[in-house]
């Protein structure tokens, strides 16, 4: 029965201590803000800043697989080169073992000292949790609630710690059987079959590691370097199962970077098998049969992954030719050729932040490719072109296939547990990737009517194309601002694009009224004035969406749980600000008829 209850203890201990990790993970990548990725991005062109980083970036978030997971994603949005990769690998491995050596504390426990007994686990986690708890339940920002999130991470990663050391100490300590089977342990295929089986099981290499620590701990010395170091290079074998995993739908490049990550870790091992038999078997190592501590352990796991950086450095470009050789590239095939669709990469949604930017800047590529459209769209009326027209309509099907893989990207998103900044951020990206498919929709209607002119051998006055040359412009402008909105949600920026709209739609009622008094004359005939009043009518619209983005993006800023469009625009109107009445004065002089 106490055996029972052992296991059960030590095993609640592993899920708490699983549990804390992921939690400290999660609330270290919601307080980078996207920042993870950016460094990663920014680093990669030297080996070594790559590796220092990579190494950073994975002792915060203590998980190698995450940082690995990141970066193939990175490869296969093509916005990291496979070369800088490589680095950032290295350097993953550095980070995980700081994990092992945090865990070196659980030897400070029953010091004298007071400072040093107070960084001991047991205690340190008792000191977070109450600090963390108390971020967590009395602070209203977000970000000090993450902060709360972070410290409470590390509080019940060292419980678990705590509980498995105390519940795995009776039943290993001086247990033959234990004894035997890591003497089985000391074949190197078998330690290194265990390190891979356990990594994957936990989905951490650094979680296997800490398991040995408490084994080694608490077993009184069964644990000893000859079946312990096949056991570490393991779990560095085993880490690479979930990039390798997640790299099988994804681009060549995707698939080089989690090879990458093997043949580091798979070669490495390799080269340390072979230099420590060899050593074994003719001079011999001291402390071959002797007692693997958790200094020890933690020590070796480090040196590890330091000395086969070390090695790796100067061969980085046969690592990745090796990749290149494994995955080949093939006839037609261009690398070069990836959209804007691939940012939004499935792994990135573990990480709400990148997720979201990642979103973020699909939605830019939607405003652009609109942007791109209009701009062709309304060179169509002096000079039609049909390649013009094919290539507005490419775009256009770029623009709905963007709405539907975002639309469903950000759906997918508020699956996760997103905070309630994460929460405003999707929802504001999933108003406005339909904002700006309609700009796209009505830039088609522009483009249609050009096509019925043309057919139908039909063309503007030279006063009406001037006319329509002075409201093209404006739209043309409004359109950029609300593209500029959405990348930098710049408040002058923002408070920019309401008066423009406004001068838009005087603009639209004075052209109306002035196409009417042509009609009177009978300088323009009806299927024309028709056309005219269609492409009136369209860019009206082109603008109004550009204000609805606005909007948007001024009720995300602003933490507005919901702004009703019309309210505050009548206020803006009624009541606007000397800023506002000066943007419209300077727009109005700007865009005038003349």
């Amino acid at each position: 029965m106490d055996v029972f209850f052992s296991v059960l203890r030590a095993v609640g201990g592993l899920a708490l201590f699983l549990f804390g990790m992921n939690t400290l993970s999660s609330g270290l990548e919601k307080a980078s803000g996207g920042l993870m990725e950016k460094v990663l991005e920014r680093v990669s062109g030297n080996i070594f800043t790559s590796i220092i980083f990579g190494a950073i970036v994975t002792a915060a978030v203590q998980s190698s697989t995450a940082t690995t997971v990141i970066t193939i994603g990175l490869v296969n949005a093509g916005l990291l080169k496979l070369r800088g990769a490589v680095g950032i690998i290295m350097g993953a491995n550095i980070g995980t073992t700081v994990t092992a050596q945090i865990l070196r504390l659980a030897q400070l426990e029953g010091s004298d000292n007071f400072f040093i007994n107070i960084i001991a686990p047991t205690n340190l986690s008792a000191v977070l949790a109450i600090v963390g708890i108390a971020f967590i339940m009395i602070s209203k920002k977000n970000k000090h609630k993450t902060v709360g999130e972070i410290l409470l991470g590390v509080s019940i990663l060292f419980t678990g710690i705590n509980i498995m050391k105390g519940a795995v100490t009776p039943l290993l300590s001086g247990s033959e059987a234990v004894r035997n089977v890591f003497e089985v342990l000391q074949n190197p295929l078998l330690g290194i079959l265990v390190g891979i089986v356990v990594t994957i099981a936990t989905q951490s290499s650094a979680a296997a590691v800490s398991i040995l620590q408490v084994v080694s701990n608490g077993s009184g010395g069964a644990v000893m370097f000859a079946s312990a170091f096949p056991i570490i290079m393991g779990t560095n074998i085993g880490t690479c199962a979930t990039p390798l995993i997640s790299s099988l739908k994804s681009s060549k490049n995707a698939k080089r970077a989690a090879l990458l990550h093997f043949y580091f870790n798979f070669i490495g091992t390799i080269i340390f098998l072979i230099v420590i038999y060899a050593v074994q078997f003719t001079v011999g190592w001291s402390f071959w049969d002797k007692p693997f501590t958790m200094d020890n352990i933690a020590n070796f796991h480090t040196l590890f992954n330091v000395t086969v950086t070390a090695i790796f450095i100067p061969f980085a470009g046969v690592l990745e030719k090796l990749a290149c050789l494994t995955v080949r590239d093939k006839p037609g095939d261009d690398e070069d050729s990836l959209t804007k669709e691939d940012l939004l990469d499935e792994r990135f949604l573990q990480s709400p932040n990148i997720a979201i930017a990642r979103a973020a800047e699909g939605v830019v590529q939607m405003g652009v490719s609109a942007q791109k459209n209009f701009a062709a769209a309304r060179t169509l009326f002096s000079e039609y072109d049909a390649k013009t027209v094919e290539k507005i309509n490419e775009r256009e099907q770029t623009i709905d296939r963007l709405e539907d893989r975002i639309g469903q990207y950000l759906i997918r998103l508020n699956d996760q547990d997103l905070d309630e900044d994460d929460n405003r951020a999707a929802t504001t990206l999933l108003h406005l990737i339909s904002e700006f498919e309609r700009i796209g929709d009505y830039t088609i209607n522009v483009c249609e009517t050009a096509t019925t002119l043309y057919e139908n051998e039909e063309h503007f006055s030279e006063q009406a194309m001037n006319e329509l040359d002075v409201l093209c412009d404006a739209i043309s402008e409004i359109i950029r601002l609300a593209i500029e909105a959405t990348k930098t949600r710049d408040d002058d920026v923002l408070a920019s694009v309401e008066p423009l709209e406004e001068v838009v739609d005087r603009l639209v009622e004075e052209l109306k009224n002035v196409h009417i008094e042509r009609s009177k004359r009978g300088e323009c005939n009806i299927e024309t004035g028709v056309n005219f009043l269609d492409i009136l009518t369209n860019v009206e619209r082109i603008s109004d969406h550009c204000s609805n983005i606005a909007v948007y993006l001024i009720a995300e800023k602003n933490d507005y749980e919901t702004l009703k469009k019309h309210e505050y625009l009548d206020a803006l109107h009624k009541n606007g600000s000397a800023e506002y009445a000066a943007k419209l004065e300077a727009y109005a002089s700007e865009y005038a008829l003349g």
